[in-house]
């Protein structure tokens, strides 16, 4: 039912993450005059690093790029654990006043923008009960996969498996696995995080993956970050974070147009990990056919998955799956491995924008048919904005940049008197996919994604040196927004 006067805020932030409290943060420190409400689904702040709970959770980003630009990561780790950038999120959000302005389990089903009244009306499920509120601009800051289902396979025979099968992303509390013999299926992020984390106390731990992963070694702490400690915290976390982003933007470049170089580079640095008196077959477990950033890379703290290959207490088999058997996972050579436990690091499944349909003056927004624009608003859609991060870098570096856009545009209408904007598509650009890395969850969801042009604004370059001109430095009134 919708009420005939519902709250009304100037800004509604969906989502309290890493990228939500972020937006909050930036809104209550540069427009501390505007009204803001950050809506939560679930009945804990730090999104991603709330939900997952599964052995060894960490970023595959460095923190001087993964933590805010104007929030320093308070340490030198480089690659920190679930709980410690959990810790860092909400420390966050109490400093700048952001925890009082969530609201949990105020999960948001729709929302509809009247351009008479230039406002939003958003429908929610409170406790799960409905309700409405209202807003000049909506922020989505949701991130892109399915907090309530991940991807699952169905495997052939899965039913007569006695032992026990988990997914990652709904980890139980109560999981042992001390003693036991694991199988994880995967070769992603999550698949080599919990390969060395679970190899510490089962028996052992078997990477089962249907093709390889380029996967890097990088220290757990930031060697130049501890080399500069004796400097003040805003010389020092500056000069570490641009050394970042001048490695990621530079290493990025160089494997798309030396693919053959970077591959090469990346094979030689495995075979130091994994000398040939281990008998690991470099080029059947770790030489992916496609070139690096094809697909995501993969890093490692302290080279601790090789470690644990080295060891013995965990190994890895190149193989497709023929059934699931009572005892374990027949494969397709023959080979037979037992397990215990199985553990589904098959992948995330994407759900853009929370799955909150949108609707403007009565017209459903078929997401498929509008195109981004700067990779952060709709075509076609007004007073709207969405923070999804870069997939070749730290997922915090493009938020900010989003943040810092938001905020000028707000400025930019507040100071002129203009109440709506919205992108207006030139039909003459042509479309390209959303994003272009070939990992399975973007393909999956691909054809219910928005489209990216063949030209700015409307192509994300997916390199944050262009984006710092584009998006943080560039003109509001482009030519392309248009505003009333």
């Amino acid at each position: 039912m919708v009420e005939n006067n519902p709250e009304h805020v100037d800004v509604l932030v969906i989502g309290a993450g890493l990228s939500g409290i972020g937006a909050a943060c930036q809104l209550r420190q540069r427009l501390p005059e505007k009204s803001v409400a950050v809506l939560e689904m679930r009945e804990a702040s730090g999104g991603t690093w709330d939900l997952f709970r599964y052995p060894g959770i960490r970023s595959d980003s460095d923190m001087f790029t993964f933590g805010y630009r104007w929030r320093p990561w308070p340490s030198d780790t480089a690659l920190a654990d679930g709980g410690l950038i959990l810790d860092y999120v909400r420390t966050v959000a109490e400093e700048n006043g952001v925890d009082r302005l969530i609201r949990y389990r105020h999960k948001v089903v729709g929302a509809s923008f009247d351009s008479a009244t230039a406002r939003w009306t958003v429908d929610l499920l409170v406790d799960g009960e409905p309700a409405t509120m209202a807003t000049d601009f909506l922020w989505g800051c949701s991130g892109y996969y399915d907090y309530d289902e991940g991807h699952a396979p169905q495997f052939p025979g899965i039913e007569h498996y006695a032992g026990q099968v988990v997914h990652p992303q709904f980890w139980p509390e109560d999981l042992d696995h001390t003693g036991k013999r694991v199988v994880v299926i995967g070769s992603g992020a999550t698949a080599i995080t919990l390969v060395p984390a679970m190899a510490g106390t089962a028996e052992h731990v078997t990477m089962l993956q249907r093709s390889p992963t380029y996967i890097l070694s990088q220290p757990a702490q930031d060697p130049v970050a501890r080399a500069l400690r004796f400097l003040p915290e805003a010389v020092r976390y500056p000069v570490v974070r641009w050394k970042n982003v001048l490695q990621l933007v530079g290493s990025y470049q160089l494997a798309r147009r030396q693919p053959a170089l970077v591959k090469k580079v990346i094979r030689n640095l495995t075979e130091k990990q994994l000398p040939e008196q281990y008998g690991i077959d470099v080029d059947k477990h770790f030489t992916p056919s496609y070139d690096p950033w094809d697909q995501r890379l993969c890093v490692v703290p302290r080279g601790d998955l090789f470690k644990a290959l080295r060891a013995g207490t965990a190994s890895v088999v190149t193989d497709t799956i023929e059934t699931f058997t009572e005892r374990g996972i027949r494969l397709t050579s023959g080979e037979e491995l037992e397990a215990d436990v199985v553990v589904t690091a098959t992948g995330l499944k994407l759900k853009a924008f929370g799955g909150v349909g949108l609707v403007v003056d009565g017209r459903k927004v078929d997401l498929s048919e509008s195109m981004t624009y700067k990779a952060l608003m709709l075509s076609g859609v007004p007073n709207f904005a969405y923070t999804i991060g870069y997939t070749n870098a730290s997922w915090t570096l493009k938020a900010d940049l989003v943040s810092d856009y938001v905020v000028r545009l707000l400025t930019h209408m507040d100071e002129r008197g203009l109440r709506t904007v919205v992108p207006v598509r030139d039909d003459s650009v042509g479309e390209l996919p959303f994003m272009d890395l070939a990992s399975g969850y973007i393909l999956r969801a691909l054809d219910d994604l928005p489209k990216q042009g063949d030209r700015a604004p409307w192509q994300l370059k997916q390199n944050y040196l262009t984006d710092l001109r584009t998006i943080r430095r560039g003109a509001i009134e482009d030519g392309v927004l248009a505003f009333s």
